[in-house]
């Protein structure tokens, strides 16, 4: 066999689940965003997505007391704004000040929408018996948005140790499913 042990460590890469996304939560009147990479789809309808967030983050209590969230997808435009979001706290900084993010009404929840982002899904958390042990909420979307001028969204991707991957061409391949 040609192939070599790989670090356990670093799996992560290997199966990153999808986009950089930014977590946008809101409590007492005050607005948080959180960079997120670990999410992953649960069901097609209603669309559940299983979320980790730590329980060292700011976001965490503020999901866990509200029970609500927007998941913004991010394109590479906004690259720094994301690795911002990620590299500081909500509890001591104001990060759509800090990053020039401007906060958008949500339709049906009180968390604000990102409004430079490519897509905006609203989320309610309908199972957290998992955060306990796994700091694993369970979220359906409730509302979802998308910024139509724009065709092929270039999503960032976490790959580990700070490097990123940029969603690049789509191709079609026969698929029964619609």
């Amino acid at each position: 066999m040609s192939k070599e042990s790989f670090p356990l460590s670093r799996v992560y890469g290997l199966l990153e689940p999808g986009p950089v996304v930014l977590v946008s939560t809101a409590r007492e009147g005050r607005a948080n965003i959180m960079t997120m990479s670990w999410h992953t789809m649960l069901e097609f309808e209603p669309p559940l997505v299983g979320c980790v967030i730590s329980n060292r983050n700011y976001t965490f209590d503020i999901l866990k007391a509200t029970k609500q969230c927007v998941i913004n997808i991010p394109t590479v435009e906004l690259s720094k704004q994301v690795v911002g979001c990620g590299n500081t706290s909500g509890r001591t900084v104001d990060k759509f000040k800090e990053f020039g993010l401007t906060p958008a009404v949500a339709s049906s929840i009180n968390a604000p929408l990102i409004d430079e982002c490519y897509a905006n899904l609203e989320c309610r958390v309908i199972d957290d018996k998992m955060v306990p042990q796994y700091n694993l909420f369970i979220l359906e979307v409730i509302k979802a948005w998308i910024d139509p001028r724009k065709e092929h969204p270039q999503t960032i991707h976490h790959l580990g140790e700070g490097a990123f991957m940029v969603a690049g061409e789509t191709i079609h391949l026969p698929s029964k499913m619609k």
